[in-house]
């Protein structure tokens, strides 16, 4: 595997690359040599500065992005926390194909849709249901969803909870972070804090 640490407005450290580029080996054995890695270092200025660190790492795995960031007080916290993520995402990557071909991938569908006659232009009472989309969905961390829904460009990211099993809509909020949305049946959902 081919890697590139870089420092975004700063100068990145012996130690801080060596403890990299060591902990990038565990994904390593997972991977081939035509696999890249793309690591950013970068100070951010947070209210907190437990979460000024931010590492950024890009794997290239068979033509397709895996990205994921995580941000801590030290550079090798963040680094732990990226890779130790990367590792799950590395691993689901490759059981997807096997996954697939067991289970069929997304399937488009066409929906007869009967229009009233009003309707029909184009000009009618009110929206319509155009596409619906099926695919296989797979348990996951809130965390790796967020990776997931940047990785596809997409304001919202559905997803299966692994830590509670249940559906989730990941949704960027307006103010650049992101909101969660668990749904409940009849009366039993839970107050925001």
């Amino acid at each position: 595997m081919r890697i590139a640490i870089r420092g975004k407005n700063l100068t990145v450290t012996d130690g801080d690359r060596d403890y990299v580029e060591r902990k990038l080996q565990r994904l390593e054995r997972m991977l081939d040599d035509r696999s890249q890695a793309e690591v950013e270092l970068r100070l951010e200025r947070r209210s907190n500065e437990e979460d000024s660190h931010v590492v950024e790492v890009t794997l290239m795995i068979d033509g397709q992005p895996l990205r994921g960031r995580a941000s801590a007080s030290t550079f090798r916290a963040a680094s732990d926390d990226v890779i130790d993520k990367l590792e799950r995402r590395t691993v689901e990557h490759k059981q997807r194909p096997r996954d697939r071909a067991r289970s069929g991938s997304a399937r488009y569908d066409e929906v007869p849709v009967s229009l009233p006659d009003d309707a029909a232009d184009g000009r009618g009472a009110g929206p319509l249901v155009v596409k619906i989309k099926r695919f296989a969905i797979e348990p996951m961390f809130w965390e790796d969803a967020v990776s997931r829904m940047e990785e596809l460009g997409h304001p919202f990211f559905i997803f299966v909870n692994a830590e509670n099993e249940r559906i989730g809509v990941l949704y960027r909020r307006n103010d650049g972070r992101y909101g969660l949305i668990e749904p409940a049946i009849g009366d039993s959902y839970e107050k925001d804090e």
